[in-house]
């Protein structure tokens, strides 16, 4: 059995000093750095997401899940007065390995109070470029709304397509349409961002797309523009990789529940579990959620990037498969 580390002893020390820099960065702007559980009994709702559960020994019948991200946990804190707090943590998502995923990962995560969306990205674009410097050089950095994108790219409005546009743009360009597709436009646009727009992006450049279709607001708080409902949310692509996704974060805790509840209807028309709600946060959010905005950012993949590394076995230490 293979024993050794996957990751060199120079990438491990290069991601030392990189964790390092992270930290001396938030303490630069006085943003606290926070610990919250991994384990928890509510979890993500999101039907994209699937939690790892456990059941402990001393209750059976109940069940943990561990977290996909610290998000409610950190908000919870928001609301009790923390100010501007970071996490650097493990989080875990069940779902397959591949060259940029694994079911455990390294997880950046940080809320500004009195920020909105783009101002964060000002932010992380600085914090990017500030860990990229000693290795290497980011040629331009691109901020474009998602649907400025799909119309650059694909001559396709996002905000007017229906699955057949879809579908007929996936022919033009050659894109074979996977098996059992839903019959709902958000996993067609999916489809087309992944394989169509972002291996397209500059491989050296950062590509901030923002204001995503309402629809895929998640956690985040939502707005008109023009004649579209859009998610105030981005995320930030380096080359074709995704790096980050951050909210202007949604504060009325009715509109969460109800997203929370639609999800769960959702994964049960889809066949999957439902999962506990977390309430703890919607009791936060009913005391009161600053106005704030939230990012998270993948710390393996932006390690990949920074080195240029091919697969994310290559800058963590152990990559044996669970």
């Amino acid at each position: 059995m293979q024993w050794q580390p996957t990751a060199s002893l120079e990438t491990l020390r290069a991601r030392a000093r990189v964790l390092a820099e992270i930290r001396v960065f938030f303490a630069e702007r006085n943003v606290l750095e926070v610990t919250t559980p991994a384990l928890s009994p509510a979890g993500a709702t999101d039907p994209n997401i699937a939690s790892f559960v456990t059941r402990p020994a001393a209750t059976p019948d109940s069940r943990l899940y561990l977290h996909t991200s610290p998000e409610f946990a950190m908000k919870r804190l928001l609301a009790a007065g923390s100010g501007p707090i970071y996490q650097l943590c493990t989080v875990f998502r069940d779902s397959d390995s591949g060259r940029h995923h694994r079911p455990e990962f390294c997880m950046l995560e940080w809320y500004r109070p009195g920020f909105d969306y783009r101002r964060l990205m000002d932010e992380v674009e600085l914090l990017v470029k500030t860990l990229a410097a000693p290795y290497r050089t980011i040629d331009s950095v691109r901020r474009l709304s998602y649907r400025r994108l799909f119309i650059d790219s694909l001559q396709l409005d996002p905000a007017a397509a229906t699955i057949g546009d879809c579908r007929a743009c996936c022919g033009r360009y050659g894109l074979p349409v996977p098996e059992n597709m839903p019959e709902s436009l958000d996993p067609w646009l999916d489809l087309l961002i992944s394989s169509l727009v972002a291996p397209r992006l500059p491989p050296s450049a950062l590509t901030f797309i923002y204001d995503y279709p309402a629809s895929q607001a998640a956690l985040a708080s939502t707005k008109m523009v023009d004649d579209y409902a859009v998610a105030e949310r981005f995320e930030l692509y380096w080359g074709a990789v995704e790096l980050a996704n951050g909210f202007q974060e949604l504060t009325d805790p009715e509109e969460q529940l109800l997203r929370f509840k639609s999800d769960n209807i959702q994964r049960s028309a889809q066949g999957i579990p439902e999962v506990a709600i977390d309430m703890a946060l919607i009791d936060a959010l009913r005391a009161g959620l600053p106005d704030c905005a939230g990012v998270a950012l993948g710390v393996d993949r932006l390690l990949m990037a920074i080195l240029e590394a091919g697969h994310i076995n290559e800058v963590i230490a152990f990559a044996d498969d669970p």
